[in-house]
């Protein structure tokens, strides 16, 4: 074992210690690189407190027949400007979010002329002229500080010519937004493999990396066996590596993330909650059960506008007393379903912060595939909460066994305690 601390006591989440939730992370174990081929790293399976070792490329052997995957189709952004100053100085802009309230990210994408995102800025203090610019083969960007927050800034964007959209924009221009702790500039394999298949939705400055295992021949395999599929889109934003830094969960303020789903989906989750639903990556699994807590609030109140139904950090606890024990998860979904007909939406487009962690138990999933994660973590605290405890003989397993961690890592196939 490499020194894990003992034992947690079940307790509120906003009182759990973060402490609880480390472990040595050796620098040789992060994976730097992504493997050869995307189907032949690791994947340790936990079903029914027994660990086994496979590959991704035989994971349909693990799967139950007649289950529904849920995929994050969120496309990453080459989220990384670089700009002079007249004085030769190199200044980096990091595009977090838009820094509008407008949540339909593909209107945001495809704006030209002009658009306002929260970033932050690299060598801020050689950042003396009013704007900076980036001139192109084919156009001229220009960067100018419109506000300045605690720890970003607000950054208006302009280009000419006006023809091209800031999608079109961040593809030339851009460098991939590769994780901070792999500690190298991205390359051009990154291009390629730090995105999935699958990938559709432009906005993300991190990818849903549990999909980057998942290969053509996976999917026709899992089709083979019955095995169904559903994508949901959340546009994962820097604060997926942003630690836990406060002594409890308490003062750790949840980044918010904007989940699009559409109606059609949903309908696909309501039918098949009578089998095993498993959601790939964290942000699939963020995103359906942030659609259960979305039910809660429409059936609660059918008058409820859509900024009412976003999920803050700690509704998923607070909601939890109002649930009535009759109420089935079905009629839940159901709920929400008829929600969006009533205000005549096809898609839901809407933030949310939903925390899972400790003592919270799934509503939708009944099982996730995902990467190894960072110590002191909301994600390591969301692995915790489906398997409890025993994420601790997982990753001393994971670590005993030379899997390789995080992003560009080998990954594990859940299933809730």
């Amino acid at each position: 074992m490499r020194g894990f601390l003992f034992s947690i006591n079940i307790m509120l989440p906003k009182d759990l210690q973060i402490k609880n939730f480390t472990y040595d992370l050796p620098e040789g174990r992060i994976a730097r690189y992504p493997l050869p081929e995307r189907d032949l790293s690791k994947l340790l399976i936990y079903k029914n407190q027994k660990i086994e070792q496979d590959i991704y490329r035989n994971i349909s052997q693990h799967i139950p027949p007649s289950s529904l995957l849920v995929f994050n189709n969120a496309k990453v952004i080459h989220a990384r400007l670089f700009f002079h100053t007249t004085t030769g100085g190199k200044i980096e802009i990091f595009c977090l979010e838009p820094a509008e309230e407008n949540t339909d990210m593909a209107s945001i994408m495809s704006r030209k002329e002009s658009v306002r995102w929260n970033c932050l800025v690299g060598r801020f203090a050689k950042w003396k002229e009013k704007t900076l610019q980036h001139k192109a083969e084919n156009f001229t960007l220009t960067a100018e500080i419109i506000e300045r927050s605690t720890d970003a800034f607000v950054i208006e964007f302009t280009w000419s010519p006006e023809k091209l959209t800031f999608a079109e924009i961040l593809d030339q221009t851009g460098m991939m937004p590769i994780p901070p702790y792999l500690k190298r500039e991205s390359e051009e394999l990154d291009l390629n493999r730090y995105q999935t298949l699958y990938a559709k939705h432009e906005g993300s400055v991190a990818a849903p990396t549990a999909g980057l295992h998942f290969t053509q021949n996976i999917f026709e395999e899992l089709k083979a066996k019955n095995i169904s599929r559903a994508e949901v889109t959340l546009h994962v934003g820097a604060g997926t590596f942003k630690p836990v830094k406060s002594e409890t969960m308490h003062e750790h303020q949840m980044h918010a993330e904007v989940i699009d789903v559409s109606t059609e989906t949903i309908q696909l989750i309501l039918h098949s909650l009578q089998h095993n639903i498993i959601a790939v990556g964290t942000t699939s699994l963020r995103t359906i059960e942030t659609l259960y807590w979305m039910g809660v609030k429409a059936k609660l109140n059918p008058e409820s506008s859509l900024e009412d139904l976003e999920i803050k950090q700690w509704d998923a606890y607070d909601l939890t007393c109002q649930v009535s024990g009759t109420w089935q998860v079905s009629e839940i979904i159901q709920a929400l379903i008829i929600w969006m007909k009533k205000n005549d939406l096809q898609r839901l487009i809407c933030k949310t912060k939903i925390m899972i962690a400790p003592p919270y138990q799934l509503k939708i999933a009944k099982a996730i595939i995902t990467n190894f994660h960072q110590p002191n973590s909301t994600l390591l605290l969301l692995v915790a909460a489906l398997v409890g405890d025993e994420w601790k003989n997982i990753y001393n397993h994971a670590l005993e066994n030379n899997f390789r961690f995080l992003s560009y890592g080998d990954g594990s196939l859940l299933f809730c305690k």
